[in-house]
C-alpha cells in the first residue's frame, strides 16, 4: 500500500514519541510512557489550535512510519516574505532509507508553497552528518549558523497561554 499524508491528531501522540526518541539525540530528551507523558497532548493540542502550525505524518497500511513539525512564519526581512520552518523530522527505524523521508519533505515543500512561503528553512544538529548530507542531497543549503539558547522551562513551568 502506498504510503498517505496527513495532520497528525492526538491520537498519533505515541508513535510521534516514540520516534522522536528513536536515536542517540531523542533519548536523551524525549519520554516514551503508556499513557504518553500529558505535555506531549498539550503540546499537539497547541498545534492544532494554531492555523500556522501543523504535524505531518505519512502513514502506511494504518501505521504511522514517520513525522515533522510544519511552520509558516510571517515576517518583516524579505519585503513581508512568509517562511516555512520545518522540525522534528523523524523516520521510523525500519523505514529509513526506503524514500519516505524524502517524500515527505517534499509534501511538506508542497504545503509550504501553497501557503505562499517564499523559502523553507530547517535546522539540524550538528552530529547529524548523515541527516545533513540527507538535506542536501533535496536541494537544501548549509546557508547559516543556528544558534539555540536553552531556557529551561519545564511543562509544568509554562505560562498560560496568550489572549487571543
Amino acid at each position: 500500500m502506498s504510503v498517505i499524508y496527513r495532520e497528525a491528531g492526538r491520537d498519533d501522540v505515541a508513535s510521534i514519541v516514540a520516534m522522536l526518541a528513536d536515536d542517540e539525540l531523542g533519548k536523551t530528551r524525549e519520554t516514551v510512557s503508556d499513557p504518553p507523558d500529558p505535555a506531549y497532548f498539550e503540546a499537539i493540542d497547541a498545534v492544532l489550535a494554531n492555523p500556522n502550525d501543523r504535524i505531518i505524518v505519512a502513514e502506511r497500511d494504518g501505521v504511522v512510519i514517520a513525522c515533522a513539525q510544519l511552520t509558516i512564519l510571517h515576517g518583516l526581512s524579505r519585503r513581508g516574505a512568509r517562511r516555512a520552518l520545518i522540525e522534528a523530522v523523524r523516520v521510523a527505524g525500519g523505514e529509513r532509507g526506503t524514500g519516505v523521508g524524502a517524500s515527505l519533505i517534499r509534501h511538506l515543500v508542497g504545503i509550504a508553497r501553497e501557503n505562499g512561503a517564499s523559502l523553507v528553512q530547517l535546522t539540524s544538529d550538528k552530529s547529524r552528518t548523515r541527516a545533513h548530507a540527507f538535506y542536501e542531497r533535496l536541494g537544501f543549503k548549509g546557508t547559516h549558523l543556528g544558534m539555540k539558547l536553552e531556557l529551561g522551562v519545564s511543562p509544568a513551568e509554562r505560562p498560560p497561554k496568550r489572549p487571543a
